[in-house]
């Protein structure tokens, strides 16, 4: 079934975990865009009702603090669009309260990705999959989500994609608000030659790299390399394509960086290539080796967009191309998706 509810042009919004990383850049992201809502509530867990977040304001709703609501099936009365970033299991236990409210549910965790009625989208590769939404969209996840949106240029002048090889190399915010305050600290323990606690990973993250993100398959490869294969597929609707990942974790705070080599169906010459990806939605081409200038992920923290640099042929494959691309995690690869999204959702006055 096909959402047919009419969304207003300023709807009321509610934040579910809004007292974490993404929550909170769910806020920020609302400010920056001043996405047009007639209120903002945030919502949380038990333990966090009554803190007050701040709030730097949008639409009709004035900077200040908003006050942190349990999230219960009520909560989301009177609600258009529900962000949600708290988990998997949460967001499986509120969308029937989220759907029976009326509202739609955008849904950053990796609960619903994979079902046959719920589109994933990333706005600036497959806008149209918005419109047979039957009441949740899902935000990919954060490495597809950049990943694609380099790929649909060349995808474009290309005749499609045969065949996408990646690493990636992502950041400690990809293991939420803990594993960041876990990079800082063993960091300065390393430096102090202290022991090192290690809680938010399998291993040390500081001064390390980590080839695991998510649990192990059958297979031999993570879950989060498994979503990447499929993810790219539903995005682009295009079931041909092969994607083989390896997915790191590295000591770096909130951006992720990939290294990608994609072979096209048609030949492109690495300067197309470069001017689709600089003219390609939503990307930045910074790719100057002589002045050495390219994407790094230290640098990029806060940005929107993704930034793609050291874009070269690939003489192992034909019609390949090599590319390095960066984007910041919280944001492209969580929040600013995810409101993207509810932007699509909001007719204009």
């Amino acid at each position: 079934m096909v959402w047919d509810k009419k969304m207003p042009a300023r709807p009321v919004v509610a934040v579910a975990g809004a007292t974490g990383a993404v929550g909170q850049e769910f806020l920020e992201v609302l400010h920056d865009l001043d996405f047009p809502a007639s209120e903002v509530r945030a919502l949380a867990s038990a333990r966090s009702a009554g803190k007050k977040v701040p709030f730097k304001g949008c639409g009709d709703v004035r900077p200040g603090e908003l006050v942190v609501q349990e999230m219960t099936p009520e909560a989301f009365e009177g609600v258009d669009i529900a962000l949600f970033s708290a988990g998997a299991s949460v967001s499986k236990a509120m969308r029937e309260a989220v759907l029976a409210a009326g509202a739609v549910m955008i849904d950053n965790s990796s609960a619903f990705r994979m079902d046959e009625d719920v589109p994933l989208v990333v706005p600036e590769v497959n806008p149209q999959d918005v419109e047979w939404h039957s009441g949740v969209i899902a935000n990919p996840n954060c490495s597809t989500i950049q990943m694609v949106v380099a790929l649909k240029p060349l995808y474009e002048i290309g005749g499609g994609i045969k065949r996408v090889v990646v690493s990636t190399y992502q950041a400690a915010s990809g293991a939420g608000a803990p594993a960041m305050a876990e990079l800082y600290d063993q960091t300065q323990q390393f430096l102090n030659d202290e022991e090192l606690t290690v809680s938010a990973f399998a291993h040390r993250i500081a001064f390390n790299c980590i080839p695991h993100i998510d649990v192990f398959l059958e297979d031999g490869s993570t879950k989060e390399e498994w979503k990447m294969v499929v993810e790219t597929k539903k995005i682009f609707g295009d079931d041909s394509i092969a994607v083989a990942p390896t997915c790191v974790r590295v000591p770096v705070l909130r951006c992720h960086a990939e290294s990608i080599n994609v072979e096209l169906k048609q030949p492109v010459t690495v300067e197309a290539a470069k001017e689709a990806l600089s003219l390609g939605d939503g990307v930045v081409l910074f790719d100057d080796p002589a002045e050495k200038e390219y994407p790094m992920p230290g640098l990029l923290a806060g940005t929107n967009e993704t930034y793609v640099g050291r874009v070269r042929k690939d003489p192992t494959v034909e019609n390949g191309i090599a590319f390095w691309c960066v984007a910041d995690q919280i944001r492209k690869g969580a929040a600013l998706n995810a409101v993207q999204i509810a932007q699509l959702l909001v007719p204009e006055e």
